[in-house]
């Protein structure tokens, strides 16, 4: 049984999403401030947090800058609907994806389970473990490992997917819709920008080329291709 993490001040909600969760097989856990989500997050044993944005003492912005300085555990924020700026800012301090407030029990399972099913290890396999090479780029996918030049790489879970599927395409223009379907797990919603905020975390990561050019190239209106690089 999968054990999750709810932080929201809203106990109402928190009591009835934790029921529906229950249901769906996940066992889960409330807090209803930031401080003590913080805590939660860091010392127990959790496959994913739901952090709300709006929350007392420290707001969801603080709290997932403090979990992401010590851990990589998945991070799925709620945020008010429309509210682009705590969307955006969510994603580039590290949360894998967002849910806008009010979602149904259903929604927000939904997409529970699709940040844990790209996001956990697989099971150990008795045949070599797979390895994804693009240039001086390697990547492990059953370890959820990457080097860059021999230099490990920290990505959060949904960077490390994001990556693995330009990675298995180098050299192609992918499309943002492969990319949200291949790395998110979900059909690209209209006006989404999280694929743009996580791969500019990844070209920070990756460094520039000699030529001082990025690794990963944005081609308007098509996609993003990860550039396969002379050595």
């Amino acid at each position: 049984m999968q054990h999750l993490l709810l932080v929201d001040d809203d106990q109402d909600l928190t009591a009835m999403m934790g029921e529906y969760l229950s249901q769906e097989g996940f066992s889960v856990d409330a807090v209803h401030d930031g401080s003590q989500g913080v805590r939660s997050a860091l010392e127990g044993d959790y496959a994913l947090v739901v952090l709300d944005a709006m929350l007392p003492r420290i707001d969801g912005e603080e709290a997932l800058r403090r979990i992401r300085a010590r851990s990589l555990i998945p991070v799925l924020m709620l945020t008010a609907r429309g509210d682009d700026a705590d969307r955006i800012t969510g994603l580039e301090l590290g949360a894998d994806d967002y849910v806008a407030k009010p979602c149904t029990p259903r929604e927000l399972t939904a997409r529970v389970r699709s940040i844990l099913r790209r996001t956990q290890p697989h099971l150990p396999v008795l045949q070599p473990q797979s390895v994804v090479r693009a240039g001086a780029l390697v990547m492990w996918p059953e370890q959820r490992r990457a080097e860059w030049a021999g230099t490990e790489l920290v990505l959060t879970p949904t960077e490390f997917n994001l990556l693995e599927v330009l990675a298995s395409e180098a050299g192609q223009i992918v499309s943002k819709e492969v990319l949200s379907r291949r790395a998110l797990g979900r059909s690209l919603d209209r006006f989404d920008r999280s694929i743009d905020v996580h791969l500019c975390a990844v070209r920070h990561k990756l460094g520039l080329q000699a030529s001082g050019q990025s690794r990963i190239r944005a081609v308007r209106g098509m996609g993003y291709q990860l550039v396969r690089e002379l050595h």
